[in-house]
C-alpha cells in the first residue's frame, strides 16, 4: 500500500490570514443557527441574539467556492430585527440587511435588479430566512479594520456583485477577476491598551464547529460568530441550480427559474 500525494490540493493559508481586500469571488452562504426564533415557523431557533441590544441577527458563514482562495471562509452577522430604529420606528439594521439579501437573490439567479416584473418579484419573496441557507452568489470582499486593538481586522462582504455589473458573469463562471480594493479607513479604537498589554489569542483562532450540510438546492455536494473568524478547511461545492421544479422537501419559489 502507498499514499499518492500528487493530487492533493494546495495547503490552506495560515490560520487568521485575511482574504485580500477587494477580492471578487463566488461564495456560498451557510446559516449558523443561534437558538432564537425568527418571524416565521421555518425560522424557529434560527437567529442569534445580540449581546448588547435587542437586535436579532442572522449569523452567516461564507465559503469561497472557486479560484485562488477556494475553501476560505469568513463570517458576518446581519440584523433582521431590533437594534437602532429610524424616525418611523423601523429597524435600521433590517433595512440594510434586506437590501443585501435582495442583492444576493438577484446575483444568484441572474435577475436584473431593475426587473420589477411579476415573475422577478415572485422570486424575491422568501417564506423564511432559512431559505437563504446555501445560496451561491458573486461578492466583493473587503477587509474591515478592527475598532479595538484587542481584536484583529476581519473580512466581510463589501458588496454583492449584481448581474448588471461587468464582473458578475466571470465570477459566476469561476474565473479570477482582478481585485478592486475598498481600502476601508481604520475605525477609532474604543479604548487604548494598557502599557505592556499583549493581545490574547482570540476565540476565532480555534477551529469552528462544522456546520450542518447545505440543502440540496444550495450545492450538489456536502457543504463545506459574528465575523472575525479564521478560515476552515472544507471542499467547495457546486452552485445551486436555478431551474427545475421545487423538490418535495419544499424549496424557495424564487429558485425555480
Amino acid at each position: 500500500m502507498s499514499y499518492d500525494l500528487n493530487d492533493a490540493q494546495p495547503q490552506m493559508a495560515p490560520i487568521g490570514e485575511l482574504i485580500p481586500d477587494g477580492t471578487f469571488a463566488k461564495v456560498r452562504l451557510t446559516v449558523r443557527p443561534g437558538g432564537v426564533d425568527g418571524a416565521t415557523p421555518m425560522d424557529t431557533k434560527l437567529l442569534k441574539a445580540s449581546q448588547s441590544s435587542d437586535a436579532k441577527m442572522l449569523d452567516c458563514e461564507f465559503t469561497i467556492l472557486e479560484g485562488p482562495h477556494a475553501r476560505r471562509k469568513f463570517w458576518q452577522s446581519f440584523t433582521v430585527a431590533g437594534g437602532k430604529v429610524d424616525e418611523k420606528g423601523q429597524s435600521i439594521g433590517w433595512k440594510i440587511s434586506k437590501s443585501t439579501f435582495r442583492a444576493m437573490v438577484d446575483s444568484a439567479l441572474g435577475l436584473d435588479p431593475r426587473d420589477e416584473s411579476p415573475d422577478a418579484k415572485a422570486k424575491r419573496v422568501l417564506p423564511g430566512l432559512k431559505h437563504l441557507d446555501g445560496i451561491v452568489f458573486a461578492a466583493r470582499i473587503m477587509v474591515e479594520p478592527a475598532s479595538n486593538p484587542q481584536y484583529r481586522d476581519q473580512n466581510r462582504i463589501a458588496n454583492v456583485v449584481l448581474p448588471d455589473e461587468p464582473q458578475h458573469a466571470a465570477i459566476m463562471r469561476g474565473e479570477t477577476v482582478p481585485p478592486e480594493p475598498v481600502n476601508a479607513p481604520p475605525r477609532k479604537a474604543t479604548s487604548a491598551p494598557a502599557p505592556g498589554w499583549q493581545a490574547p489569542t482570540p476565540a476565532w483562532g480555534a477551529q469552528p464547529q462544522a456546520p450542518a450540510a447545505a440543502p440540496a438546492w444550495g450545492a450538489q455536494a456536502p457543504a463545506p460568530q459574528p465575523t472575525q473568524q479564521s478560515p476552515a478547511q472544507q471542499s467547495p461545492a457546486s452552485p445551486p441550480s436555478a431551474s427545475g421544479g421545487a423538490p418535495a422537501t419544499g424549496m424557495p419559489a424564487w429558485l425555480n427559474g
